[in-house]
């Protein structure tokens, strides 16, 4: 069956059993500030999980657009995607196991045709600790289910991950495990979850693709929740009937509730007997095209394309657009490692990936009619950034091919064990040129060159030290507050003072940048003085700034301001720096080394400002605030003042 069969069929299914059909939420949560994208089928539905009366009455049923940022390590495998659809029904407060598993099987072995024999569940072994009973309620009903196929269930006691399918693999077909696999709640196992959250057991079912063998390098037995390919989770069925009390202990929640979600694509690709989930309808065309345009074959890299391709355009159909943070920040990384595995890693022609929204789109626009409604919008976002990044793209490959070197021309990269990337560098990389943590782990794979979890530790000690010295390190001091301007430092009483005073920092490179755009490059830096009320900040001019040429300095600030740009630095030899253009404090005498301070669009690599500091600066434009001129003034002869404040 195709996936837009089974989704239609799933509906209709539970349909018929009196659930209303709900439509899928937004990819961005509603009135949910604590993750960025919707996850599950679940997660716009807690509120009513927990007691809220739903309007559509207390049976229900979707499919439900879903995107997980934490599986883009896994993104490349047979199985693993992004964005998914994910099949979910309901009972608020209404029918319980009973009803449930029965229907979940009718579905999958009659309405779906799963062949029974290739199914196999997993049941909650109970937690001593918290006095919770394993589920043997649900084991009767599996049982149950599988003999009127002509099918001996056996229940295999309490296996462990480590002990694999030991105890029965042989003939077990539901298989115990404990809190990690078979237990849910937002917070995880039960001994962290904070009280009055609730939760409950979940029965999970497996379908076995018996043609792969199992590889016993993930242990001597094969299990349902064995990593080797074998078996695949398709469908679980959570039983919400638990909430932890103040006093660390368990009760019955009054409204039991059922909480079911499957894989659209997982449920399709048992339905086709292949473990490789982008064989399937609503991927195989991606892949298809692909591979037709492409001069070099990497499996990998094609599942990479296809599934954050995909995920891009729901993405953008649902608000998210490119950006240096949060969604627009993962969009972004989407986009860009998309285009490093097309056009660098199997040869792609640039501007390639816009071909495949149209594919995308084909697939989805019954189910999803508002994908063709926003068709250019999509396209034109999704052509931008990839633009914007092929432009950075080429010189950060320059950068990077100083640690691949070649053998002869036309052969293939040569494995060194002295060539690696140092995580320094690849933090250059990501800052300077806009290269995602994965995409760098991608290149330096492709290339046989050494990027091991101890670089990726020196990696993210980078990026660390680069959030704190923004942050400017010490609450209780402010020094080099100026730009370069030595008068002392700045006392802050908190945090919050801290980060003003680092904005307000930022926020005068800008000043001084806008001057220099309205007024010419004339403008030169004198001095600056900044608190946590205001900057102060004194330029050579040699007559009074008029009130519409203040108005129209402002603007271009608040402007650049709104543009979201980046913030980075370097440090580098004076001569450099002088000769890049970089700006100085007009009376200081600098080292034979300095830091560069740079304001520039990521898009674009457009500097908007380039000038010696000392830091500390904040890392993108949007968290300035609004940026006002308070008064314009003469300092002394040839040198003009200006207050400005944020707001």
């Amino acid at each position: 069956m195709n996936s837009n069969e089974i989704r239609k069929k799933f509906l209709e299914f539970f349909k018929e059993r009196g659930h209303a059909i709900v439509p899928s939420s937004s990819l961005i949560p509603e009135g949910d500030s604590t993750t960025l994208f919707t996850g599950s089928g679940m997660q716009p539905l807690l509120p009513y999980l927990l007691g809220e009366a739903h309007p559509a009455g207390r049976r229900l049923v979707n499919s439900q657009k879903s995107f997980r940022a934490e599986d883009i390590d896994e993104i490349g495998d047979n199985r693993h995607t992004t964005f998914f659809e994910m099949l979910g029904n309901w009972s608020l407060g209404d029918y319980f196991k009973e009803e449930q598993l029965p229907w979940l099987f009718d579905f999958l072995t009659n309405g779906v045709g799963l062949d029974p024999q290739k199914l196999y569940v997993t049941v909650f072994a109970g937690d001593e600790e918290n006095n919770i009973p394993r589920d043997d309620e649900s084991v009767g009903i599996w049982q149950r289910l599988f003999k009127e196929k002509g099918i001996e269930a056996s229940a295999v006691e309490l296996v462990s991950e480590e002990r694999g399918g030991e105890m029965g693999m042989q003939n077990g077909r539901i298989f115990y495990y404990g809190v990690k696999k078979n237990w849910w709640s937002r917070a995880g196992i039960p001994a962290v979850m904070p009280p009055r959250e609730p939760g409950g057991p979940d029965s999970e079912v497996f379908y076995e693709f018996t043609n792969i063998p199992h590889d016993t390098k993930y242990g001597a037995y094969c299990h349902p929740n064995c990593n080797c390919g074998r078996f695949m989770e398709i469908g679980n069925s959570v039983f919400m009937e638990y909430k932890k009390n103040e006093d660390g202990t368990f009760s019955k929640l009054t409204q039991r509730n059922v909480d079911f979600g499957g894989g659209l694509e997982r449920i399709t690709a048992a339905s086709i007997d292949n473990s490789d989930m982008f064989t399937i309808d609503i991927l195989a065309p991606l892949i298809g095209a692909i591979r037709a345009s492409a001069t070099s074959s990497n499996i990998r890299s094609e599942r990479i394309i296809a599934d954050h391709v995909r995920a891009s355009v729901f993405l953008i159909d649902d608000g998210v657009i490119p950006s240096n943070k949060d969604r627009g920040y993962m969009l972004r990384r989407l986009i860009r490692r998309a285009v490093t595995h097309a056009q660098y890693l199997i040869g792609l022609p640039a501007g390639f990936l816009s071909t495949l929204i149209d594919i995308v789109i084909a697939s989805y626009e019954d189910a999803y009619p508002k994908l063709k409604q926003n068709r250019e919008m999509i396209r034109e976002i999704f052509e931008k950034e990839q633009v914007a990044f092929a432009k950075t793209y080429v010189n950060g490959i320059k950068y990077f091919n100083v640690y691949a070197p070649r053998k002869r021309e036309g052969e293939q990269y040569v494995s060194r064990s002295d060539v690696m990337l140092s995580g320094k560098a690849a933090f250059d990389l990501y800052q300077n040129h806009g290269f995602p943590l994965e995409a760098i782990r991608d290149l330096a794979h492709e290339k046989s060159i050494s990027f091991s979890k101890k670089e990726e530790d020196e990696f993210k000690e980078e990026f660390k030290k680069h959030q704190e010295i923004s942050r400017a390190g010490s609450v209780a001091k402010f020094g080099g507050h100026g730009l370069y301007l030595k008068t002392g430092e700045v006392t802050v009483r908190d945090q919050s003072e801290l980060e003003k005073v680092t904005r307000l920092h930022t926020a005068t490179h800008l000043l001084h940048a806008g001057l220099r755009a309205v007024l010419g490059s004339e403008v030169r830096q004198d001095g600056s003085d900044i608190t946590v009320e205001r900057t102060r900040f004194d330029f050579r001019f040699p007559r009074k700034v008029e009130k519409d040429e203040l108005a129209k300095v402002e603007e271009w600030v608040n402007d650049a301001i709104k543009k979201d740009l980046s913030v980075k630095w370097e440090e580098m030899p004076y001569e450099k720096a002088a000769g890049e253009g970089a700006l100085g404090f007009f009376k200081e005498k600098y080292g034979a080394m300095v830091k560069v301070y740079m304001v520039f669009d990521p898009n674009t690599g457009e500097a908007y400002s380039k000038e010696f500091c000392g830091g500390p600066h904040v890392e993108h434009t949007d968290t300035i605030g609004h940026f006002r001129i308070l008064k314009e003034e003469s300092s002394s002869a040839g040198v003009r003042r200006i207050r400005a404040t944020i707001e």
